[in-house]
């Protein structure tokens, strides 16, 4: 029965990833039919179709591709580590890390490394904002890690440290100029938008390496999920892994924000989703949360795209649509 459940996800999944791709490349303001934008991939488009899905459409949906598959696997990290359904790298203070640093470098006008670094400038910023993660996790493991890192301590620092760096933003942002104040708001609200082949050069390998990487630790994973004393009975250093798969969870979340912005929600859902559809053995449950994440991001940036075109919103707005009444309830479900 379990094989035959694993089986249907697994096609469901399958059909709903496709879905999502070509419609994804064929919705916008110039619109392509399905059966062309599959042309067009495999080199048979005209110089307009090639111009918006290999240009324009086709770098963007990698880069959300990529981001989706690490902000729902830092997600599962996070909630092994800490034992909680609820944490997420947006809810614990390192995707506002991530943040903070850039609001910190824009208010600084520091426009002149556009022309002094020239091709290299588009990576400024997502520099920046990988060290702000780090920051932001260095602290709370600091706080969390006397006598031991406790999973719960470690969660409520990150709640706490979380209101108080997104407190930071908020009175950054009303302090910066017009120009600033919009470009802030975008960039926190989480969007996709000017993602091109620069960003998907870097953050594809981050992403799928980083996956990789957290798959094959998938033992150590599960071994995690018990209690402290059936772990340690097994042999398992805690502190030593939980301190490197925060490491991990730092480098896929800050590397997400990076470069798409602050996008919550991805990485509470989808691994909380993913444990209802196969269970809670990591070796079935992030890939298949990676795939959930995959159709949430593409599902929402299509629609922060094209449903009040000309204007776009910003794609984390949409999904944080959908992610607070999820995180509601599992609020309410939690004892």
């Amino acid at each position: 029965m379990k094989g035959k459940r694993l089986k249907t996800t697994a096609i469901v999944l399958a059909i709903l990833v496709l879905v999502s791709v070509i419609t994804y490349l064929s919705w916008g303001t110039y619109k392509i039919s399905p059966l062309d934008s599959i042309k067009t991939l495999l080199g048979q488009g005209t110089k307009l179709q090639n111009a918006a899905i290999l240009n324009l459409r086709l770098p963007r949906m990698l880069v959300g591709i990529s981001v989706a598959i690490a902000l729902s696997t830092a997600g599962a990290l996070l909630q092994t580590i800490t034992k909680n359904e609820l944490a997420d790298s947006g809810i614990i203070g390192i995707n506002a890390g991530a943040a903070v640093a850039a609001v910190i470098f824009i208010s600084l006008k520091t426009v002149n490394y556009y022309t002094a670094l020239g091709t290299l400038s588009v990576y400024v910023l997502p520099f920046i904002a990988i060290v702000g993660a780090g920051g932001s996790a260095l602290i709370i493991y600091f706080l969390s890690s006397r006598n031991g890192v406790k999973p719960k301590r470690l969660l409520l620092i990150g709640l706490g440290l979380n209101a108080g760096l997104n407190a930071f933003i908020t009175f950054f942002t009303f302090r910066s100029g017009v120009g600033d104040y919009n470009r802030v708001l975008i960039w926190t609200s989480g969007s996709l938008w000017g993602a091109g082949w620069n960003y998907a050069r870097i953050i594809i390998p981050l992403a799928l390496l980083m996956f990789i990487i957290v798959l094959l630790n998938y033992k150590k994973l599960d071994i995690l999920n018990l209690s402290d004393e059936h772990a340690i009975s097994l042999g398992l250093d805690l502190n030593k892994e939980r301190k490197k798969f925060l490491f991990y969870a730092v480098i896929l979340a800050g590397g997400a924000t990076a470069f798409a912005g602050n996008i919550g929600f991805v990485g509470l859902i989808c691994p909380h989703i993913a444990r209802k559809l196969v269970g809670p053995y990591h070796k079935k449950f992030l890939t298949v949360s990676a795939v959930i994440s995959i159709i949430i991001v593409l599902f929402a940036d299509a629609v922060s795209r094209n449903l009040f075109s000309p204007i776009e919103i910003p794609v984390g707005i949409t999904i944080s649509i959908l992610g607070v009444p999820y995180f509601i309830y599992l609020m309410m479900k939690e004892k």
